[in-house]
Protein backbone atom coordinates (compact mmCIF):
# COMPACT_ATOMS: atom_id res chain seq x y z
CA UNK A 1 0.00 0.00 0.00
CA UNK A 2 3.04 2.23 0.57
CA UNK A 3 3.21 2.85 -3.41
CA UNK A 4 -0.27 4.52 -3.27
CA UNK A 5 0.70 7.36 -0.65
CA UNK A 6 2.41 9.76 -3.03
CA UNK A 7 -0.45 10.07 -5.08
CA UNK A 8 -2.92 10.29 -1.78
CA UNK A 9 -1.51 12.82 -0.48
CA UNK A 10 -1.16 14.97 -3.90
CA UNK A 11 -4.91 14.14 -4.58
CA UNK A 12 -5.27 15.42 -1.03
CA UNK A 13 -3.56 18.54 -1.59
CA UNK A 14 -5.00 19.18 -5.04
CA UNK A 15 -8.61 18.64 -3.11
CA UNK A 16 -7.31 21.27 0.13
CA UNK A 17 -6.77 23.69 -2.59
CA UNK A 18 -9.75 23.55 -4.47
CA UNK A 19 -12.13 23.15 -1.33
CA UNK A 20 -10.02 26.58 -0.16
CA UNK A 21 -10.49 28.30 -3.63
CA UNK A 22 -13.89 27.67 -3.51
CA UNK A 23 -14.59 29.21 -0.15
CA UNK A 24 -12.44 32.30 -0.62
CA UNK A 25 -15.11 32.76 -3.92
CA UNK A 26 -17.91 32.52 -1.83
CA UNK A 27 -16.84 34.64 0.88
CA UNK A 28 -16.03 37.01 -1.69
CA UNK A 29 -19.54 37.15 -3.43
CA UNK A 30 -21.08 37.04 -0.04
CA UNK A 31 -19.53 40.15 0.88
CA UNK A 32 -18.48 41.57 -2.53
CA UNK A 33 -20.34 45.30 -1.41
CA UNK A 34 -16.80 46.63 -0.68
CA UNK A 35 -18.80 50.50 -0.33
CA UNK A 36 -20.34 49.08 3.08
CA UNK A 37 -16.62 48.51 4.39
CA UNK A 38 -15.77 51.91 3.09
CA UNK A 39 -18.61 54.00 4.78
CA UNK A 40 -19.71 51.70 7.88
CA UNK A 41 -22.93 50.80 6.64
CA UNK A 42 -25.03 48.09 6.11
CA UNK A 43 -26.30 47.27 2.63
CA UNK A 44 -29.91 47.83 1.98
CA UNK A 45 -30.87 46.22 -1.60
CA UNK A 46 -33.27 43.82 -2.96
CA UNK A 47 -30.60 41.04 -2.70
CA UNK A 48 -30.83 41.61 1.11
CA UNK A 49 -34.02 39.58 0.74
CA UNK A 50 -32.86 36.46 -0.06
CA UNK A 51 -31.22 34.18 2.44
CA UNK A 52 -27.89 32.84 1.89
CA UNK A 53 -27.08 29.14 2.45
CA UNK A 54 -24.85 29.38 5.17
CA UNK A 55 -24.04 31.50 8.20
CA UNK A 56 -22.90 34.98 6.82
CA UNK A 57 -23.99 38.00 9.12
CA UNK A 58 -26.97 40.32 7.79
CA UNK A 59 -24.98 43.24 9.62
CA UNK A 60 -21.88 43.01 7.88
CA UNK A 61 -21.20 45.92 6.25
CA UNK A 62 -20.11 43.93 2.76
CA UNK A 63 -23.10 41.21 3.57
CA UNK A 64 -24.91 41.03 0.09
CA UNK A 65 -27.69 38.55 1.40
CA UNK A 66 -29.37 37.36 4.67
CA UNK A 67 -28.19 34.85 6.93
CA UNK A 68 -31.08 32.10 7.37
CA UNK A 69 -30.80 31.53 11.49
CA UNK A 70 -31.09 35.35 11.83
CA UNK A 71 -34.36 35.61 9.56
CA UNK A 72 -35.96 33.00 10.72
CA UNK A 73 -35.33 34.10 14.56
CA UNK A 74 -36.99 37.94 13.40
CA UNK A 75 -40.10 36.67 11.95
CA UNK A 76 -40.86 33.83 13.81
CA UNK A 77 -43.84 35.09 15.98
CA UNK A 78 -44.76 37.98 13.57
CA UNK A 79 -48.36 37.71 12.61
CA UNK A 80 -47.59 37.19 8.75
CA UNK A 81 -45.77 33.92 8.72
CA UNK A 82 -44.30 34.16 4.93
CA UNK A 83 -41.18 35.10 5.14
CA UNK A 84 -40.66 31.93 7.91
CA UNK A 85 -41.98 29.74 5.97
CA UNK A 86 -39.66 31.25 3.28
CA UNK A 87 -36.41 30.78 5.09
CA UNK A 88 -37.39 27.46 6.47
CA UNK A 89 -38.03 26.66 2.82
CA UNK A 90 -34.81 27.67 1.67
CA UNK A 91 -33.37 25.86 4.46
CA UNK A 92 -34.85 22.11 3.08
CA UNK A 93 -33.84 23.11 -0.07
CA UNK A 94 -30.31 24.06 0.50
CA UNK A 95 -30.67 20.92 2.87
CA UNK A 96 -32.00 18.35 0.71
CA UNK A 97 -29.69 19.18 -2.02
CA UNK A 98 -26.54 19.24 -0.15
CA UNK A 99 -26.46 18.48 3.59
CA UNK A 100 -24.04 19.98 5.03
CA UNK A 101 -22.05 20.56 1.95
CA UNK A 102 -23.03 24.22 2.91
CA UNK A 103 -20.65 23.72 6.12
CA UNK A 104 -17.37 22.55 4.13
CA UNK A 105 -17.84 24.82 1.14
CA UNK A 106 -19.76 27.65 1.51
CA UNK A 107 -19.89 29.05 4.98
CA UNK A 108 -17.83 32.03 5.59
CA UNK A 109 -17.30 31.24 9.67
CA UNK A 110 -16.23 27.38 8.23
CA UNK A 111 -13.25 29.19 6.60
CA UNK A 112 -12.37 31.55 9.25
CA UNK A 113 -12.06 28.35 11.73
CA UNK A 114 -10.38 26.08 8.84
CA UNK A 115 -7.77 28.64 8.40
CA UNK A 116 -7.24 29.31 11.93
CA UNK A 117 -6.93 25.87 12.95
CA UNK A 118 -3.70 25.77 10.35
CA UNK A 119 -2.03 27.89 13.03
CA UNK A 120 0.76 25.78 14.97
CA UNK A 121 -0.14 25.28 18.14
CA UNK A 122 1.75 23.21 21.13
CA UNK A 123 -1.44 20.54 21.06
CA UNK A 124 -4.48 20.02 18.62
CA UNK A 125 -7.09 18.04 20.23
CA UNK A 126 -8.92 15.76 18.20
CA UNK A 127 -12.07 15.92 20.46
CA UNK A 128 -13.24 17.15 23.86
CA UNK A 129 -14.23 15.54 27.06
CA UNK A 130 -17.90 14.34 26.70
CA UNK A 131 -17.39 14.98 23.11
CA UNK A 132 -20.71 12.90 22.16
CA UNK A 133 -22.80 15.37 24.79
CA UNK A 134 -20.73 18.43 23.62
CA UNK A 135 -21.92 17.82 19.84
CA UNK A 136 -25.99 17.86 21.31
CA UNK A 137 -25.57 21.26 22.58
CA UNK A 138 -26.23 22.71 18.78
CA UNK A 139 -29.30 21.52 18.98
CA UNK A 140 -29.63 22.89 22.01
CA UNK A 141 -28.90 26.18 21.05
CA UNK A 142 -31.67 25.80 17.98
CA UNK A 143 -34.24 25.07 20.38
CA UNK A 144 -34.28 27.41 22.82
CA UNK A 145 -32.43 30.06 21.25
CA UNK A 146 -33.84 30.13 17.63
CA UNK A 147 -36.99 28.35 17.92
CA UNK A 148 -38.45 28.86 21.60
CA UNK A 149 -37.12 31.98 22.54
CA UNK A 150 -38.18 33.92 19.39
CA UNK A 151 -41.18 32.34 19.32
CA UNK A 152 -42.91 33.55 22.38
CA UNK A 153 -41.01 36.17 23.77
CA UNK A 154 -42.01 39.31 21.87
CA UNK A 155 -41.07 42.71 22.42
CA UNK A 156 -44.04 45.62 22.33
CA UNK A 157 -44.55 45.53 18.46
CA UNK A 158 -45.20 41.94 19.08
CA UNK A 159 -41.86 40.98 17.08
CA UNK A 160 -39.73 38.05 18.65
CA UNK A 161 -35.90 39.02 19.74
CA UNK A 162 -33.06 37.25 17.42
CA UNK A 163 -31.85 35.76 20.96
CA UNK A 164 -29.04 33.90 19.06
CA UNK A 165 -27.69 36.24 16.71
CA UNK A 166 -28.23 38.88 20.41
CA UNK A 167 -26.34 36.82 22.94
CA UNK A 168 -24.22 33.86 21.06
CA UNK A 169 -23.94 34.29 17.59
CA UNK A 170 -20.06 34.88 17.31
CA UNK A 171 -20.30 35.44 13.51
CA UNK A 172 -22.25 38.49 13.83
CA UNK A 173 -19.57 39.63 16.28
CA UNK A 174 -16.86 39.15 13.56
CA UNK A 175 -18.18 39.83 10.48
CA UNK A 176 -20.95 43.05 11.82
CA UNK A 177 -20.34 44.24 15.65
CA UNK A 178 -16.16 44.26 15.23
CA UNK A 179 -16.27 46.30 11.26
CA UNK A 180 -19.52 48.61 12.12
CA UNK A 181 -17.88 49.60 15.77
CA UNK A 182 -14.34 50.21 13.90
CA UNK A 183 -16.33 52.04 10.95
CA UNK A 184 -19.34 53.54 12.58
CA UNK A 185 -19.02 56.31 14.93
CA UNK A 186 -22.20 55.91 15.95
CA UNK A 187 -22.38 52.20 16.19
CA UNK A 188 -18.75 53.01 18.31
CA UNK A 189 -20.92 55.22 21.36
CA UNK A 190 -23.69 52.57 20.92
CA UNK A 191 -21.60 49.20 22.13
CA UNK A 192 -22.17 48.69 25.70
CA UNK A 193 -22.62 45.67 27.25
CA UNK A 194 -23.77 43.38 24.60
CA UNK A 195 -20.96 43.69 22.54
CA UNK A 196 -18.54 43.05 25.19
CA UNK A 197 -20.06 40.16 26.10
CA UNK A 198 -20.07 38.51 22.40
CA UNK A 199 -16.26 40.15 21.73
CA UNK A 200 -15.48 37.50 24.80
CA UNK A 201 -17.74 34.23 23.07
CA UNK A 202 -15.94 35.15 19.70
CA UNK A 203 -11.94 35.66 21.36
CA UNK A 204 -12.79 32.19 23.00
CA UNK A 205 -14.16 30.55 19.73
CA UNK A 206 -11.39 31.80 17.73
CA UNK A 207 -8.55 30.69 20.11
CA UNK A 208 -10.41 27.24 20.35
CA UNK A 209 -10.44 27.21 16.79
CA UNK A 210 -6.47 26.94 16.62
CA UNK A 211 -6.40 23.81 19.17
CA UNK A 212 -9.96 22.01 17.88
CA UNK A 213 -10.96 21.48 14.77
CA UNK A 214 -13.67 24.04 14.37
CA UNK A 215 -15.17 24.25 17.88
CA UNK A 216 -18.55 26.45 16.62
CA UNK A 217 -19.68 24.06 14.01
CA UNK A 218 -19.13 20.82 16.46
CA UNK A 219 -20.94 22.38 19.62
CA UNK A 220 -22.96 25.85 18.62
CA UNK A 221 -24.08 25.99 15.33
CA UNK A 222 -27.91 25.89 14.88
CA UNK A 223 -27.54 26.04 11.19
CA UNK A 224 -25.47 23.17 10.75
CA UNK A 225 -27.40 21.04 13.02
CA UNK A 226 -30.48 21.49 11.02
CA UNK A 227 -28.15 20.55 7.60
CA UNK A 228 -27.26 17.84 9.86
CA UNK A 229 -30.27 15.74 9.74
CA UNK A 230 -29.86 15.67 5.97
CA UNK A 231 -26.80 14.14 5.58
CA UNK A 232 -28.32 10.82 5.30
CA UNK A 233 -31.14 11.90 2.89
CA UNK A 234 -29.57 14.98 0.47
CA UNK A 235 -28.93 14.40 -3.12
CA UNK A 236 -25.38 15.43 -2.10
CA UNK A 237 -24.33 12.33 -0.06
CA UNK A 238 -21.24 9.32 0.15
CA UNK A 239 -21.33 6.16 0.02
CA UNK A 240 -18.98 3.44 0.80
CA UNK A 241 -18.08 0.59 -1.75
CA UNK A 242 -18.39 -2.73 0.57
CA UNK A 243 -16.37 -4.96 -1.50
CA UNK A 244 -13.10 -2.17 -2.05
CA UNK A 245 -13.52 -0.83 2.03
CA UNK A 246 -10.46 -3.09 4.29
CA UNK A 247 -11.77 -1.00 7.35
CA UNK A 248 -8.40 0.49 7.35
CA UNK A 249 -9.82 3.36 9.26
CA UNK A 250 -7.76 5.64 7.04
CA UNK A 251 -10.47 7.62 6.72
CA UNK A 252 -11.56 8.09 10.35
CA UNK A 253 -7.70 8.96 11.10
CA UNK A 254 -7.53 12.13 8.43
CA UNK A 255 -11.17 13.15 9.62
CA UNK A 256 -10.42 16.11 11.50
CA UNK A 257 -13.87 15.44 13.39
CA UNK A 258 -13.03 12.10 13.91
CA UNK A 259 -15.80 10.48 11.85
CA UNK A 260 -15.56 6.95 11.54
CA UNK A 261 -16.25 7.14 7.91
CA UNK A 262 -16.46 3.43 6.66
CA UNK A 263 -19.13 2.80 9.45
CA UNK A 264 -21.04 6.41 9.37
CA UNK A 265 -20.68 7.96 5.54
CA UNK A 266 -23.34 10.19 6.19
CA UNK A 267 -22.92 10.91 10.14
CA UNK A 268 -24.83 14.46 10.86
CA UNK A 269 -21.60 15.57 12.49
CA UNK A 270 -19.77 15.24 9.19
CA UNK A 271 -19.36 18.95 6.91
CA UNK A 272 -18.57 17.35 3.64
CA UNK A 273 -14.93 18.33 3.12
CA UNK A 274 -14.31 15.42 1.85
CA UNK A 275 -10.73 14.51 3.07
CA UNK A 276 -12.37 10.92 3.80
CA UNK A 277 -12.46 10.06 -0.03
CA UNK A 278 -9.50 12.19 -0.74
CA UNK A 279 -7.44 10.22 1.80
CA UNK A 280 -9.30 6.07 1.55
CA UNK A 281 -6.33 3.97 0.05
CA UNK A 282 -8.56 2.01 -1.54
CA UNK A 283 -11.04 4.36 -3.29
CA UNK A 284 -13.89 2.78 -1.64
CA UNK A 285 -15.66 6.10 -0.86
CA UNK A 286 -17.66 7.89 -3.55
CA UNK A 287 -20.52 10.53 -3.44
CA UNK A 288 -23.63 9.05 -4.15
CA UNK A 289 -26.01 11.72 -6.07
CA UNK A 290 -29.33 11.61 -6.32
CA UNK A 291 -31.94 8.49 -4.71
Amino acid sequence: MNHKSPSIAKKRAHHNRFRLIVQACFLALSNGYIKGFARGQIFTGASKYLCLPGMNCYSCPGALGACPIGSLQATLNAREYKVSLYVVGLMVVFGTLLGRFVCGFLCPFGLVQDLLYKIPFVKKLRSLPGEKFLRYLRFFFLVLFVLILPAFIADFMGLGEPWFCKWICPVGTLEGGIPLVLLNSAMRGAAGFIFRWKLVILIITLFSSIMIYRPFCRYVCPLGAIYGTFNKVSFYRFKIDRSKCTKCSACQKICKLNIPVYEKPNSADCIRCGDCKAACPEGAIHLQQGT
